[in-house]
């Protein structure tokens, strides 16, 4: 807006959702005294409408106003206008009245109008099916709440508007709440709705939308209690049962009504609330020369076509290796996917590998991939393959399970719903996948192999000499996979005939005996292939397929093969081009599991020397080794583990942040962990365990947890087998950490201390400095303070003498939590303090958290409220960004205790809540039982009764089965809670 010199004069603003404050820009203007910001408010929230003089004077006063009333008014209206300076004369007199109108014949800037702006378009996007955008505009609008509308605002108008203003924001939260339901954010609810039913207990429909939630998110006792809980007090306080619709939600979940567990989805994509369903696109692309197979093709398409009817189809494709079963089934696939317009998931289960996909990770990835948010996936293959189904039910989506081991390993990956499809394949016949549809696939016919022949070669060459075609795919078994390598060489060579090739391969055929896999033709094609490489193809050849990782990038490659990223690239890719390796993205790649088998068995033969092999792998474990060790510097600088580790003699990848070093962490976790197991030899033991003691957040953050706890025990064997003293400390060290996070105790105080015996026989200060650090937090946990002090001591102790100064901040605040558990406040908060001070000098982000953890819980116990909430604040928001989903949940536990602390059991019950879906997944059931007893106190104290006995009673199932200590806690808060 122009202010008539020229000049750019900024707009007015103002706010009544909260303080009622006007601004120029992001100037606050002087508003004058509440009475004065009351007249203010009722010209605000009137649309530009004039408001005459006994209007205000009743908003103001009512009915007992001052004798004055009228020249208060007037007086008011001119503080106003000399507030406002050059914008006076927004305030308008007029009929006796006044008005404020923007100077600019546009809408005048209020938050309130926003709001309802918002409000009403995210309706409209609700009404078209949008849910995402309805929801990010509701999100909007509630934004621009700040507190309680009109603060501090007296008189009867102000008093009136408040109370709509409260209930419109309400409204827009549940709202709100409903659509994250319907968008299956269930999980992320349950604490929001637990809070707005303790605020607001008589609102039923809160009540039956956190009914749904808890029963979504596999709390069933919980939503059950809810409504034991409602009918009581609606009894109690109204005399009235509740409404039908709660009465059915609960019979319904009595019965586990499956419509429940997801809305249907419709042709178009969203479901029957409107939802925009995520639809992945995971299938490998088919190939451009598919050929033949036509009968199959046809008899499979129906098969899959069947799934648009009332049952859920299985195909399982059975054959030898190199049969073609995958690029059968991906075209297939292809040629399915408008019957299946929800989505197509793809998953290589390994089956032929010495490690198969474990069931339970690929339905992990298969949630996430349909949208389910991490935080809502279960642990347990059980619950996971139940909300897998649940997730499909009513969508159309065609599942391709590659290369799978057997039928127990295929069963919990169905869809097992109508409008779904299943495709299988593998080398085992399924006999006992009840209700499949099984196909054997044998080789091509000779027609159906001459034409795929062709088709790589080109008709020119081929019509000429088709006999000697018909012997080279003869020769190749008429399996696919050869013929398609032998083709390609042919392809690449335009000086050979056919007849070439075919001599080739008669002669070589009879001496090749190293690898059998279903057919000595395949074999005898991939020598023909491998044959005619240069010397450093050959080579690459030989080396890549001895990793053990279920692909490898581009720059692990040249540590493996000892080249530049840019020289490694054109050798691999030209084994891409010559179909002895799959690309499976960009700088990414990858074996068929036969040419792998192939390759590493011409590794064994033809690779002078044979330390070559062993020199390969070993720069493969330096390349992750040095890069680990990149990425651990930047989470955790000033940590002497990477002084102490053994010393790669290859360099890795540098990282300019932490973000970076992180993503490439969690990327490559199934190749570094592959890589460790894989090192077993005693030259790379050493190398390996340090790998992994690197990689450690991928325990803390849940992230293939699993996996590094298997490889960590497998490679304790072999340390122990021989008897590798120093190797075996630093495993037994990383045990520690997988079985503290698991609330495992015992079993990781039994490894801390075999770390310590170990390390001190081996002289290594990595483990004897970390096994007392650990060995006090375990005693910290179990409440054997005496021991803990002693066993912090003695690592504080060691740290310095090492000048290990980030562990030292660890056991200071470690310490610090004995102090405050053994009544010494303000030397646990000295401790702590400390400790942050080391984490702030050395800029490290990511333990820092961890300081401001401990000193959080130590102001807690000093009842300094208010800097344990900021600490732990400040903690949570580190730990999301680095991806500790463990300590992102210990910590909203931790604020849950000083909300309860603070005499607000609500918001303690919100926090517990999103405590509890922080740890699903990455802790163990200790930690989670821990966080229900909190949660029943608080459920408790905010009047839900039934819902907490029901959080006690799942507590209590735990601490009987761990024979936990606190199990007498929490019989007597359900004793004390049934005389009640």
């Amino acid at each position: 807006m122009d202010d008539g010199t020229g000049q750019r004069q900024e707009r007015l603003r103002f706010t009544v959702l909260g303080p009622v404050r006007a601004w120029r820009g992001e100037t606050q203007l002087a508003m004058g005294s509440p009475q004065q910001r009351a007249l203010l408010a009722a010209l605000l929230l009137r649309g530009g409408h004039t408001a005459t003089a006994s209007e205000l004077v009743d908003a103001l006063w009512g009915d007992e106003p001052p004798h004055a009333a009228l020249a208060a008014l007037r007086t008011y209206a001119s503080r106003f206008r000399k507030a406002l300076g050059p914008d006076a004369n927004t305030l308008v007199s007029e009929s006796g009245g006044y008005a404020i109108r923007s100077m600019d014949s546009g809408p005048l800037d209020l938050d309130h109008d926003h709001a309802e702006q918002y409000a009403a378009e995210a309706e409209k996007a609700r009404t078209a099916g949008d849910l995402s955008r309805a929801r990010e505009l509701l999100d909007r609008a509630l934004d621009l709440w700040d507190g309680e509308p009109l603060a501090g605002l007296p008189g009867p108008y102000a008093e009136t508007q408040r109370t709509r203003l409260n209930e419109w924001r309400l409204s827009l939260m549940k709202t709100l709440l409903e659509l994250d339901l319907e968008l299956g954010s269930h999980a992320e609810a349950v604490s929001e709705l637990t809070a707005l039913t303790a605020a607001h207990p008589l609102r039923e429909r809160l009540r039956e939308l956190l009914m749904l939630a808890l029963y979504r998110s596999g709390r069933q006792a919980e939503a059950l209690a809810v409504y034991t809980d409602t009918r009581k007090l609606l009894d109690d306080e109204l005399g009235v049962a509740p409404r039908a619709s709660l009465s059915e939600l609960q019979q319904r979940i009595l019965r586990a009504d499956i419509d429940l567990d997801a809305p249907p989805v419709t042709c178009d994509g969203r479901d029957a609330t409107g939802r925009i369903v995520v639809r992945p696109q995971q299938l490998p692309a088919t190939v451009a020369d598919f050929t033949g197979r036509a009968a199959f093709v046809a008899e499979l398409g129906d098969q899959l076509a069947t799934a648009e009817g009332s049952v859920m189809a299985v195909s399982a494709l059975t054959g030898i290796g190199g049969v073609g079963k995958t690029t059968l089934a991906v075209h297939v696939a292809h040629a399915a996917r408008e019957h299946f317009p929800d989505g197509q998931l793809y998953v290589d289960l390994q089956g032929a590998g010495h490690t198969p996909s474990e069931p339970e990770a690929v339905l992990g990835a298969f949630l996430r991939s349909l949208g389910t948010p991490d935080s809502a996936i279960p642990d347990g293959l059980a619950e996971r393959s139940a909300l897998y189904r649940s997730t499909l039910a009513g969508r159309r989506v065609l599942a391709l399970l590659d290369n799978a081991r057997d039928a127990a390993q295929v069963r919990p990956l169905l869809p097992g719903t109508e409008g779904c499809a299943a495709l299988v394949t593998s080398r085992a016949r399924m006999i006992d996948l009840a209700g499949a549809h099984l196909i054997d696939l044998d080789v091509m016919s000779p027609e159906e192999a001459l034409a795929l022949f062709t088709r790589i070669v080109g008709e020119e060459r081929v019509t000429s000499e088709r006999q000697a075609a018909m012997a080279v795919v003869g020769a190749c078994g008429f399996l696919p996979l050869a013929i398609r390598i032998a083709a390609s060489r042919l392809a690449a060579r335009r000086t050979w005939t056919v007849s070439t090739l075919a001599r080739k391969l008669a002669d070589e055929r009879r001496r090749l005996d190293e690898l059998r896999a279903g057919d000595l033709a395949v074999t005898a094609t991939f020598e023909l292939g491998y044959g005619q490489l240069e010397p450093p193809q050959a080579r690459a050849f030989r080396l890549l397929g001895l990793a053990d990782g279920p692909d490898i990038s581009l720059a692990a490659a040249a540590a493996l093969l000892d080249m530049d990223v840019d020289d490694a690239e054109e050798l691999v890719e030209s084994l891409v081009d010559a179909s002895l390796l799959e690309s499976a993205a960009p700088g990414r790649y990858r074996f068929h599991d036969l040419v792998r088998l192939y390759a590493r068995a011409c590794a064994e033969r033809d690779e002078l020397p044979p330390s070559e092999r062993t020199a390969a792998l070993s720069r493969l474990l330096d390349f992750y080794l040095a890069t680990a060790a990149e990425m651990y510097a930047l989470e955790r600088p000033g940590d002497r583990l990477v002084d102490h580790m053994e010393s790669p003699h290859h360099p890795g990848l540098s990282f300019t942040d932490r973000a970076m070093a992180l993503s490439w962490l969690f990327g490559e976790a199934g190749c570094i962990l592959a890589c460790a197991q894989q090192s077993r030899d005693p030259g790379s033991l050493r190398r390996a365990v340090d790998l992994l003691l690197l990689t450690r957040d991928l325990a803390e953050s849940g992230a293939d947890a699993l996996q590094y706890e298997q490889v960590n025990n497998s490679l304790l064997e072999v340390a122990r087998e021989g008897k590798d003293q120093h190797a075996e400390a630093r495993i037994h060290t990383a045990l520690t950490n997988v079985h503290t996070l698991a609330g495992r105790l015992d079993e990781a105080d039994e490894h801390a201390k075999a770390a310590m015996l170990l390390g001190l026989a081996a002289e290594d200060p990595f483990a004897s400095s970390y096994a007392p650090n650990d060995r006090g937090i375990i005693a910290s946990i179990q409440q054997r303070y005496d021991d803990a002090e002693a066993y912090l001591t003695q690592a504080l102790t060691v740290f310095r003498e090492d000048r290990n100064k980030q562990s030292e901040a660890s056991a200071l605040c470690n310490l610090s939590r004995v102090h405050l558990n053994t009544g010494r406040l303000d030397s646990a908060i000295r401790l702590a303090g400390e400790g942050i001070a080391i984490y702030r000098q050395l800029g490290a982000t990511r333990r820092l958290a961890n300081g401001m953890y401990a000193l959080g819980l130590a102001y807690a116990r000093a009842n300094r409220l208010a800097d344990a909430t900021q600490q732990l604040t400040e903690a949570l928001a580190i730990f999301q960004d680095s991806r500790q989903r463990f300590w992102a949940g210990m910590t909203h536990f931790r604020l849950a205790e000083i909300c309860l602390a603070d005499h607000r059991p609500a918001d303690a019950a919100t926090s517990a809540d999103q405590a509890l879906t922080a740890l699903r997944g990455v802790s163990g059931d200790w930690w989670r039982a821990n966080v229900l007893t909190l949660l029943g106190r608080a459920l408790n104290e905010v009047g839900h009764s039934g819902r907490a006995q029901a959080c006690w009673q799942d507590a209590l199932a735990i601490y009987t089965r761990l024979e936990s200590p606190e199990l007498s806690t929490v019989q007597d808060l359900l004793r004390l809670a049934n005389v009640a």
